[in-house]
């Protein structure tokens, strides 16, 4: 039997935990937990997540309807019943604004992949969505080309949300995230990335094949990618805006780079062999 209490307790938890982290200013944010097939728990709109109490968590239906709480569900609960429709298998979801991830999505650069050996296991490819103001089904509707393949999607211009089979594991993922982001940037201060080479991240991937983790570049439908050029969801950067501008594609990936159409990056292509050879003929010298 579901105890609906301690689930609320869980919320409230988390939504202190998001802002102590910064990641949900003011009234910012909004979590939820499916409790059976037609009913969710979730946060009411304009209240802080900092300072929830059991009896401010807001009783919904599947339609978005409010069956029970004394303050209005959030705004933005369609976004979280869309995910639910989409995987039945999920129990909790969390969105807020943290604020290194967020960055990404106001840029609206691809997470590099292939850098650090817990993202690659915990996280891999992380895409962008197209952008559509919040609240509406519209915006709800731009998760569903990725919600199958990860569980955490950055949010154009407004954020993250992440989903999991519980609300502490929801969270994980926004938190291992922005902690990325974070490192990321710091990198780039001083002087760069280096990538792990498609070599040792296919080996994270057999760990984390069996560790019980999915990954869709663990599947027959992409054997064959460039693991590190962020290939599962390159076919939505064109309608999303998404392009990389602060982080370079890994050296493999440069080399057999592709543009947002699709057709292959030839100065990349260009300047890959030229620095291939380069370094050929400095070793020749030596």
């Amino acid at each position: 039997m579901v105890n609906v209490h301690k689930i609320k307790l869980d919320i409230c938890d988390i939504g202190r935990r998001i802002y102590n982290k910064g990641f949900a200013a003011a009234n910012d944010g909004n979590i939820s937990v499916r409790i059976s097939d037609n009913e969710v728990l979730c946060t009411p709109t304009m209240h802080s997540k900092g300072f929830l109490k059991p009896d401010d968590i807001c009783h919904i239906d599947m339609t978005g309807k409010q069956i029970a709480g004394r303050k209005k569900r959030s705004s933005e609960a369609l976004l979280h019943l869309e995910i639910y429709k989409q995987r039945p298998d999920l129990k909790s979801v969390v969105h807020c604004h943290p604020p290194h991830a967020t960055a990404f999505a106001i840029a609206r650069e691809p997470i590099p992949q292939c850098v650090l050996p817990e993202v690659e296991v915990f996280l891999g490819d992380v895409p962008i969505t197209r952008y559509e103001t919040p609240g509406g089904q519209a915006f709800a509707d731009t998760i569903i080309p990725f919600v199958q393949k990860t569980n955490v999607i950055i949010l154009a211009n407004h954020g993250t949300v992440s989903f999991g089979e519980s609300v502490e594991r929801a969270y994980w993922w926004t938190e291992i995230l922005d902690a990325y982001c974070r490192m990321l940037m710091l990198a780039k201060q001083l002087g760069g990335v280096h990538f792990l080479g498609d070599q040792k991240s296919r080996e994270l991937l057999e760990l984390k094949d069996g560790w019980g983790f999915s990954d869709p570049r663990n599947t027959k439908e992409y054997e064959d990618c460039d693991i590190c050029a962020n290939d599962i969801f390159r076919e939505s950067w064109k309608d999303a805006g998404v392009e990389r501008r602060a982080f370079d594609a890994p050296p493999v990936a440069s080399a057999a780079a592709s543009g947002n159409d699709g057709e292959v990056d030839q100065e990349a292509l260009v300047k890959a062999i030229t620095d291939r050879v380069m370094q050929e003929l400095s070793q020749g010298a030596r």
